[in-house]
């Protein structure tokens, strides 16, 4: 049964408002001041609290304060009896967290009115945060599964690492990376736009469209066939108005070279030459997004890769990050981070890269999926 706690000083207004209320069958505890009411609050956690303005030491606004800085008492209805009657008083309690505000004499049939009230509010407060925890369980586990179809880290004459760290509302990155024969390795980042489960079950889609190799085993050699076959098949139109963006390459590992397109995504940067001198090529955005016109032919470009050379493909997520300042970090203190410690000759892959997001941003959770991968050319 739900429990009401009366806090009042004066013990005659305890037992009528014990009586009364446990009259109508309310399961009623009694706190005999505020310091008492708030131990019993916190021991209890009432689902409506009954509390007299008018206290000494700690007076019912007090109380009030102190009982929304609870996150266990956040959905406890407030109710706060008192003689005061100006309208600035009344203003005053609510902005310090009361939720209704009763004038002594109390009238047995407003109190009543009010408690029903406070008692409906605070049980759809309790299924609204039922509904939320079961709405971050199945997101926390749509994240699990995604993370589950992601590629390991690959290691040979190519290491690849990745590191994807899923929003908190869950977003629609995605990537993979596999050798097509023994010379041909394809690479690909795609980012859908929006978050949620929408977003989700969108990159999944393309994934295992892209996995099924739909468009005919040839067509996976060629960039531009790629975006442009899944332009055509993933038309925004059709997909609830949701477009995606994606880098997609093939590494010819004899001939060294690396043919890549790209669809609005976030450009790539590769590091190569001597540490203290270093070769920094962009790779940029060649053009528009995947999904808005279906008629668009997109583009290859071709780029020579150097001995040790590091290229890096990432989601617009790790610019979004927000520091200790509130600012975004931005991409010219990622590329900066990232050509100083390459100037160094430091190791700079995706986990170590994630670990400087983690000391920069106070931020436990992301506003949108980071993916980053790290590809070292042997």
């Amino acid at each position: 049964m739900l429990q009401i706690l009366v806090i009042d000083d004066d013990l005659v207004m305890q037992m009528i408002l014990k009586n009364t209320l446990q009259g109508y069958g309310y399961k009623v505890i009694v706190g005999k001041n505020g310091q008492e009411g708030i131990l019993l609050a916190q021991q209890h956690q009432p689902a409506l609290i009954v509390c007299d303005w008018m206290m000494p030491e700690i007076d019912g606004l007090e109380v009030c304060r102190q009982i929304r800085l609870e996150p266990k008492l956040s959905s406890t209805f407030f109710i706060l009896l008192t003689s005061k009657g100006a309208v600035e008083d009344k203003v005053r309690a609510l902005d310090n967290g009361a939720d209704d505000f009763l004038s002594k004499p109390i009238d047995k049939t407003e109190l009543l009115a009010s408690v029903r009230a406070g008692l409906r509010i605070y049980q759809l407060n309790q299924d609204l945060q039922q509904q939320k925890q079961l709405l971050e369980a199945e997101i926390a586990e749509a994240s699990d599964y995604i993370k589950s179809l992601l590629p390991k880290a690959l290691e040979g004459s190519v290491n690849i690492f990745a590191e994807f760290i899923p929003s908190s509302q869950l977003g629609g990155d995605c990537y993979d990376f596999y050798w097509l024969d023994s010379d041909h390795l394809a690479i690909y980042l795609l980012d859908t736009s929006g978050h949620g489960i929408g977003a989700a079950l969108l990159s999944i889609s393309i994934l295992n469209l892209l996995r099924s190799q739909s468009f005919g085993k040839d067509a996976f050699y060629k960039p531009s066939t790629i975006l442009t076959e899944l332009n055509r098949a993933f038309q925004m139109s059709q997909h609830n108005g949701r477009y995606f963006t994606m880098w997609y390459g093939v590494f010819n590992r004899s001939q060294r070279k690396l043919t890549y397109a790209n669809a609005g995504h976030p450009h790539g940067i590769l590091l190569s030459g001597d540490p203290q001198s270093p070769q920094i090529q962009k790779l940029p955005s060649l053009d528009m997004p995947l999904g808005f016109f279906p008629a668009i032919h997109y583009m290859s470009s071709e780029i020579s890769i150097p001995l040790d050379s590091k290229l890096y493909i990432f989601s617009d997520g790790i610019f979004e990050v927000h520091q200790d300042n509130g600012k975004k970090w931005g991409t010219i203190k990622f590329f900066d981070f990232l050509i100083s410690k390459f100037s160094k000759g430091e190791e700079v892959n995706a986990d170590q890269v994630l670990q400087q997001i983690r000391v920069t941003t106070p931020q436990a959770n992301f506003d949108d999926d980071v993916s980053l991968l790290t590809i070292d050319f042997l």
